[in-house]
């Protein structure tokens, strides 16, 4: 298996935890900064990874709001 992405394994790790019920629709998923603290990287690297989630349609962002969990 070919070596992954940070963002790729984040965007993984993030769809894992809304799949098993620790970020439920509707909710509120933690800041870029909170993400970026939580998994040591750049915003950058985030920013990829908040992107994988919102075109799989797991996520919805709301400017000046923040990020949500698709209903």
């Amino acid at each position: 298996m070919p070596p992954r992405y940070r963002y790729e394994q984040i965007a993984d790790d993030i769809a894992e935890r809304i799949t098993s019920g620790e970020f439920p629709p509707g909710s509120r998923l933690p800041s870029r900064r909170e993400l970026i603290e939580y998994y040591g990287v750049t915003e950058p690297v985030v920013d990829r990874a908040m992107q994988v989630l919102r075109i799989k349609g797991m996520t919805e962002t709301l400017p000046g709001v923040g990020v949500f969990v698709a209903e």
